[in-house]
């Protein structure tokens, strides 16, 4: 398999005139220079002195925001890293009852936001909850009489993390062992090794720099969450960057920690590249076949069926049908024109962003292309980083430069007109559409990339001879055969954008609310029940893009045929 980067691809790359391409060039370099600010923006107060703030926050709650940091990456790897893995393992590579079903439902708890997981859980075991609630009418225990396990603790936030981040491992691991190479397999064979030496010495290391990647991303996930530890009361990097920045009122002292969480996700990725060294992964043969699988019966088919349903049931089917039974029967007491009012302006916010992303995605991209330089394909490269960092980061670096920019505008309003302008860009729906795009960029570009990369470069070279300039095969050759990628991009980040909320949190206008802040605002006063409708909404939008995934997935093998059983 070719390399990207070798110089099979290089060569494949299509070339205009550098004298014709300078616009794209510029309009590239302009896009990642825009995502860039609010990072570089937050980098610029690393040494900004912030007087004695920093001394109260060592003696108090850094150690703790450290400390648990570490625990949530390591608790969250070991975990998706585990059900991500076995899980693609078991539905590529084995035969058992149901395992059709079950290879695109262990995907569904990508619909699920971690916060609303956390506020479905702490309903279902808290005290004053069903389950407990039921044991002690069944025993006649009192409040000192058992123990249970607090779900309002760092293992608890753990636990949520990995049910509805391990999708990342599973989805990616799943696609290298696809992809893996028979042969390879059918050697193992001939040396006697089972299925499980099989897995272990052949394809697990094979499917790593998959498997790492997965990993990547949920590590990455984890240090963007607010919800979920803010409503456990774990202390972590994110939740102190809001508490900094809106109650101790030191946007220095956020930007500075937001510093700090930029070194995690840093460290994540160099990890992740370390992971793979100089080592190269490639297949044995171009010739692609049917996978050799293993028939699973009895009490193994039992366990592989357990073991896979278990994620789906605990990550998406029990939350679902509480959130669903809760908004029925209770639900939101403003179900009629406010929560209307609430979804309009998710929905609103969450297709500008599309929209917006996925223009910058195919300027980046067509850039890319069509650049005769490095220096476009190096910008693109970068403003696709934004998705690495989390949104309470990004929403610092958007408020900080557009806070200047208002301050010193209206200071000079008032010295030369006696006009004050106050605050045009900071707290306004430009501003949030900013964030976003700035965050979720990389989900839009890659789905960009991935479609350009299959138009042929003789169909630009065969536009050009007809005539037409970049503008008219960008727009009469390249987006009509993008459509399909373009729509999946687009819509991959309207989902993200409507789970979104540190982001929404910091910068959305004053009483403007979405579905996640709603969400969030009912759990922060315990009003769980009240609001089991808007995360209910927020989950059925993420089935969408689930049902897609598993398609593509599902394809990703070329001449994927159903897999052969060599039992």
């Amino acid at each position: 398999m070719t390399e990207a980067g070798s110089p099979v691809a290089h060569s494949a790359r299509p070339r205009a005139a550098s004298g014709r391409t300078w616009p794209l060039t510029a309009l590239t370099l302009l896009v990642a220079a825009l995502v860039a600010l609010p990072i570089l923006s937050v980098v610029a107060n690393v040494f900004v002195d912030t007087g004695d703030v920093w001394g109260d926050l060592v003696g108090t709650v850094l150690a703790d925001y450290l400390v648990n940091t570490v625990i949530l990456m390591a608790g969250v790897g070991l975990g998706a890293g585990a059900i991500g893995t076995g899980a693609a393992w078991l539905v590529t590579m084995c035969r058992f009852p149901g395992r059709g079903i079950l290879e695109w439902a262990l995907l569904l708890p990508f619909a699920v936001p971690a916060y609303v997981l956390a506020y479905v859980y702490t309903d279902l075991l808290d005290y004053a909850g069903p389950v407990q609630t039921a044991l002690r009418d069944a025993f006649g225990w009192t409040r000192h009489d058992y123990w249970f396990p607090d779900i309002r603790s760092v293992a608890g936030a753990v636990a949520m993390l990995v049910l509805v981040l391990y999708p990342y491992v599973y989805l990616l691991a799943r696609n290298a062992f696809l992809n893996q190479s028979v042969a390879a397999l059918e050697v193992a064979r001939t040396l006697g090794h089972g299925p499980w030496r099989s897995f272990f010495r052949v394809a697990l290391p094979m499917a790593r720099p998959g498997i790492a990647a997965g990993l990547a991303l949920a590590l990455m996930e984890t240090l963007a969450d607010f919800g979920t530890v803010d409503f456990f009361g774990v202390r972590t990097f994110t939740t102190g960057i809001y508490r900094t920045w809106f109650l101790r009122g030191s946007p220095e002292v956020a930007a500075q920690l937001a510093t700090m969480l930029m070194v995690f996700v840093v460290a994540v990725l160099a990890l992740e590249r370390g992971s793979r060294g100089s080592a190269r992964f490639q297949g044995g043969s171009a010739r692609f076949v049917p996978l050799p699988t293993y028939p699973l019966r009895g009490g193994k088919a039992l366990l592989a069926v357990a073991a896979c349903l278990l994620p789906v049931i605990c990550g998406f089917a029990l939350p679902g049908a509480l959130l669903l039974d809760l908004a029925i029967t209770r639900g939101d007491p403003l179900l009629g024109t406010a929560f209307l009012g609430y979804a309009a302006n998710s929905f609103t916010v969450a297709a500008l962003a599309a929209v917006l992303g996925i223009g910058a995605a195919l300027a980046l991209g067509y850039g890319a292309r069509m650049a005769a330089g490095p220096l476009a394909r190096q910008a693109a490269r970068f403003a696709s980083m934004g998705y690495a960092i989390p949104g309470s980061v990004i929403a610092v670096g958007v408020l900080i430069p557009l806070a200047w920019f208002d301050n010193t505008l209206d200071a000079f309003m008032r010295d030369t007109f006696g006009i004050s302008t106050g605050l045009l860009l900071t707290g306004s729906i430009a501003a949030l559409l900013f964030a976003y795009v700035v965050r979720f960029l990389a989900v839009a570009y890659n789905a960009v990339d991935a479609g350009l990369s299959k138009i042929t470069p003789s169909m630009d070279g065969a536009s050009r001879t007809l005539g037409h300039g970049l503008g008219s095969t960008l727009w009469r050759v390249h987006v009509p055969l993008l459509r399909g990628s373009l729509l999946t991009g687009a819509l991959l980040m309207f989902v993200d954008v409507m789970k979104e909320l540190p982001a929404t949190l910091i910068v959305r206008p004053f009483n403007f609310d979405t579905l996640a802040v709603r969400v969030y605002r009912l759990a922060a006063d315990e009003r769980l029940a009240e609001a089991s409708t808007a995360a209910l909404a927020i989950v059925a939008v993420g089935i969408v893009p689930v049902i897609l995934l598993s398609r593509q997935i599902g394809r990703s093998r070329p001449g994927n045929a159903e897999p052969r059983d060599d039992g």
